[in-house]
């Protein structure tokens, strides 16, 4: 049985590398989602802190399933140039980790305007990237996240097949669905399943954050239809549950989210490492 790997945004937990590791490894993951350590995004680290990085991970036994960048959320009427610049510090992180994925994003659009007025200057650009991600040998997964180009399924779907690349595929995140009015299994999955290659977990009820199968997002139905495909990547665990567990702690929110998940795991017979 092919086995999937759980991994997390630890910065979720904390500032502190260390105490990122230490919830992690209480919970038995290995794999972390590289966003933020010490205050400062994975783009902002210069090369004696990714050194820093490196080492205390080798140390532990931890590996980096993704740079979680900032890219793509920014104004599409933004300069593009610094996007570009971005993509290149990801690109060397990821290498440097030793994973090909980089996380981004589709821009976002001029208030009170419609989307449709920006789709070719979004797609150029996601194509631009997608193209330049091929020729540094990395993958950038699109997070369908509120308030940019993609958003929606469909427009997601613009994307993906506009740009046609195997460097662009897809981070499936149904809680963002959810939030957007879209049902990720009926509407979002049967569009874009060809292209998902990377999984965040989240899951969300009433336009708020809930751990994952307690909410609207059909997280158990989800892992039943990725188990059945023989899916062996990352099931990405971002928890943005301060609404709902306002009283806990960083660590006790994330702890909550990673075991929500490994229930319905469970639940489904699917093994994880």
């Amino acid at each position: 049985m092919t086995m999937v790997k759980i991994t997390c945004f630890a910065d979720e937990i904390s500032k502190d590398l260390s105490e990122q590791l230490n919830v992690l490894e209480q919970e038995g993951l290995k794999y972390l989602e590289l966003r933020g350590v010490w205050g400062k995004n994975v783009l902002q680290l210069d090369e004696a802190e990714l050194g820093r990085v490196r080492t205390e991970l080798d140390e532990r036994g931890f590996r980096v399933s993704s740079i979680a960048s900032p890219i793509g959320k920014y104004p599409v009427t933004d300069d593009f140039a610094p996007q570009l610049e971005a993509l290149d510090r990801a690109a060397h992180a990821a290498r440097f980790f030793g994973t090909p994925y980089i996380r981004v994003f589709s821009y976002h659009l001029p208030k009170e305007e419609p989307a449709e007025a920006y789709r070719e200057e979004v797609l150029r650009r996601m194509k631009r990237l997608a193209d330049e991600a091929e020729r540094q040998g990395v993958i950038l997964v699109l997070e369908n996240d509120s308030n940019l180009y993609g958003t929606t399924d469909d427009r997601c779907l613009d994307i993906i097949t506009h740009c046609d690349s195997k460097s662009l595929r897809s981070a499936f995140d149904p809680g963002n669905y959810v939030v957007n009015g879209i049902d990720p299994m009926a509407e979002a999955y049967p569009k874009l399943a060809f292209s998902v290659d990377y999984v965040h977990v989240k899951d969300a009820r009433d336009h708020h954050f809930v751990p994952a199968g307690l909410g609207d997002g059909s997280l158990e139905q989800l892992l039943g239809e990725l188990k059945s495909r023989g899916y062996d990547g990352f099931l990405s665990v971002e928890p943005h549950l301060k609404h709902y567990l306002p009283e806990a702690s960083d660590p006790e929110r994330v702890v909550t989210a990673i075991r929500a998940l490994k229930d319905l795991l469970s639940r489904i017979g699917q093994t994880w490492e």
